[in-house]
């Protein structure tokens, strides 16, 4: 089946992607995997596109979407900071790292910056507790946070050149 997405490009990719599989339901997930990883985040066009391809209705994909927290339908940032919310990090204070983070950035948890430069992310534990209260950005864990380490990392990535 012809992908009809445009033809910006993303087009290619996502009927690469979607070749890679028969258009058997049951490979739904691995789908919706690899096409996260290639976008951030799984895209409206991607979702009508698969849904021709494994003819699925939408709803049924928007529902395996959000059922699984692997997925999202929002674009993150280029910086991605997730505050772990688990046990150990919360009673050590990483409630006043999320609010200072919120904070600083001017957006929610789930928002991404204007600019398209950071989103923020609430995580349970990530398996880290020694190091509580921790958060991470793009997977790189900082440990012993306070909310002044968080000022000192977060300026530091507002910093860097795109």
């Amino acid at each position: 089946m012809a992908c009809k997405c445009g033809d910006n490009g993303k087009s290619k990719e996502l009927k690469e992607i979607l070749t890679k599989y028969t258009n058997d339901k049951s490979n739904l997930i691995q789908i919706l995997n690899e096409v996260q990883e290639k976008y951030g985040y799984i895209p409206e066009f991607a979702q009508k596109e698969i849904s021709e391809y494994l003819n699925i209705p939408m709803a049924e994909i928007y529902g395996v979407i959000t059922f699984y927290a692997r997925f999202t339908l929002k674009p993150k940032g280029k910086y991605n900071v997730a505050v772990c919310l688990g046990t150990a990090c919360f009673v050590k204070g990483s409630e006043k790292i999320l609010e200072r983070l919120k904070q600083k950035l001017g957006i929610d948890v789930g928002e991404t910056t204007s600019d398209g430069k950071f989103s923020i992310e609430a995580t349970r534990c990530i398996g880290a507790c020694g190091l509580a209260p921790v958060f991470t950005v793009n997977g790189e864990v900082y440990g012993k946070a306070t909310p002044e380490l968080l000022d000192k990392v977060i300026d530091e990535y507002m910093k860097k050149e795109d």
